[in-house]
């Protein structure tokens, strides 16, 4: 009999004691019911080690049956541990379709994997990979690709079998060219390349590039090799991209840019990396950048270098900024996309209430406790992040908002949520709650029937119980209803 089936046959639970005799750490008996029924199976931060993975051998096999009846969704979740190598039982998951062992400490690229055919993610970031093994390819449905973080110094020409990648992230390692191979990834839309070795960006093949006509975001900074440690030209073919929304060259030395448009060659591009404003990106992205700067205040250059150009984004993220630079008032026409997070803002200041074509706002890892009354008259706003803040409530002035889609509000000290103001935002679809200080759910926010997703893990209310939040939204809002006094 294989080792395999007798696991299986041994009671599911076993290993569960002598794991947390080693570790320090037991897996609750209640992980295996969960990972029965919702499909997720967690495995995350438990300090697991070579040595220790075959103790949770049963916990893999022992899902896999039940999954295989009830589920075709499955999310498996081994990260942040010490792993060098995964459970072989792990290749019995075919259903499998997402798949996180980032932060562990994998050099080999694991042969298990090769087996899941229907895995859509698949996260490797932050291990020791130094190359992709031969079998890669048959992972024909993949969708989105994390290989940041870890050594590669080459990307196999198998590559361009993965058809059906979407993002390709392959920051942080140590690559100087890409195979042209690459350009039969013809749904390929966001490709991140940077902080690696490549020297000049004719050597990514660009000539090859245009094939990929939906890429929309291309990253390929903190590029250092040749004499002078920098990128130095962008070739024409980039301007064939017509799909591409973003592109990131920063900290290059560009000289000069596509021949296609004499205006952004003398302008655009110009610019050495020591530059303070990405002019670039205000001509061709419309974006006003000037993030991670740590910059106590946005220099008033940065301003200047609009000009008569139209900007539809303004991205002051990652600085020290106390208060909103009060220059993004003369933006108010034009700007719909504002990024300020990972900022020190403990207020918000009237000239962000004045950007009335506004739609995305993004305000989290502050200090913020309240929001002015006069948002109110961002009547276009339709996104809102307030992650990572010090709301004691959810402010008042978002219930009369009322194009609000999405409210992204967890990592807070959120105690309550007034359901019958919520229920007048007919257009919320999101809301974000988790990791708050809710002691109760009022019942009637199941009368609240347009949210789509409603995230509350992560708070100290007894009800609705883990079994009901991991049925998801649409269970939720039932349960609740079902509750409500008649």
């Amino acid at each position: 009999m294989s080792r395999l089936k007798r696991i299986a046959g041994q009671d599911p639970r076993a290993g569960f004691k002598a794991a947390g005799r080693d570790c320090g750490t037991s897996v609750p008996q209640g992980l295996l019911k969960a990972a029965r029924k919702s499909g997720q199976l967690n495995l995350s931060g438990r300090n697991l080690s070579e040595g220790k993975t075959q103790r949770y051998h049963p916990i893999v096999s022992s899902v896999r049956k039940p999954l295989a009846q009830e589920t075709s969704l499955f999310s498996g979740l081994i990260h942040d541990n010490q792993l060098t190598s995964l459970p072989s039982a792990i290749r019995e998951l075919e259903n499998l379709q997402k798949l996180n062992v980032s932060h562990n400490k994998l050099k080999i690229f694991p042969e298990e994997i090769t087996n899941l055919r229907n895995l859509k993610c698949l996260y490797l970031q932050h291990n020791e990979l130094t190359c992709i093994s031969e079998g890669f390819e048959q992972l024909s449905n993949l969708e989105d690709l994390d290989l940041s973080n870890n050594r590669l110094t080459t990307v196999p020409a198998s590559f361009s079998s993965l058809s059906s990648l979407v993002r390709l992230n392959l920051s942080s390692n140590q690559l100087k060219s890409l195979p042209a191979e690459i350009n039969r990834m013809k749904r390929l839309k966001h490709l991140d390349c940077n902080s690696n070795l490549f020297g000049r960006l004719y050597l990514l093949n660009w000539a090859e590039f245009p094939s990929c006509s939906l890429l929309k975001e291309l990253h390929v900074g903190e590029n250092q090799i040749e004499m002078d440690n920098k990128l130095k030209s962008v070739p024409d073919e980039i301007a064939l991209l017509q799909s591409l929304e973003r592109l990131d060259l920063s900290n290059n030395d560009i000289n000069d840019g596509p021949s296609q448009s004499e205006s952004a060659a003398e302008t655009a591009m110009t610019l050495p990396s020591e530059s303070r404003v990405n002019i670039h990106a205000i001509i061709t992205l419309k974006i006003l950048d000037y993030s991670d700067k740590q910059a106590t205040l946005i220099p008033d250059e940065v301003f200047n270098a609009v000009k008569s150009n139209i900007i539809t984004s303004i991205n002051f993220s990652k600085n020290q900024l106390c208060e909103i630079p009060r220059r993004m008032v003369e933006l108010k026409e034009m700007v719909s996309d504002v990024n300020l997070s990972f900022n020190k803002l403990s207020f918000i200041s009237l000239e962000l209430c004045m950007l009335q074509k506004l739609t995305f706002l993004d305000l989290r890892n502050n200090f913020l406790n309240s929001l002015p009354e006069e948002m109110e008259s961002l009547v276009r706003l339709q996104t809102i992040n307030l992650s990572f803040n010090r709301f004691k409530m959810l402010p008042e002035v978002l219930y009369r908002i009322f194009t609000l889609e999405t409210i992204l509000i967890s990592n807070n000290q959120v105690g309550s949520v007034d359901p019958q103001k919520m229920k007048m935002m007919e257009n919320l679809t999101t809301l974000d709650l988790q990791n708050n200080d809710l002691l109760q759910i009022p019942p009637e926010l199941g009368n609240c029937v347009n949210l789509r997703t409603l995230l509350l893990d992560g708070n100290p209310f007894r009800v609705p119980r883990a079994a009901i939040l991991i049925k998801g939204t649409a269970a939720i809002l039932e349960y609740l209803r079902d509750r409500i006094p008649t």
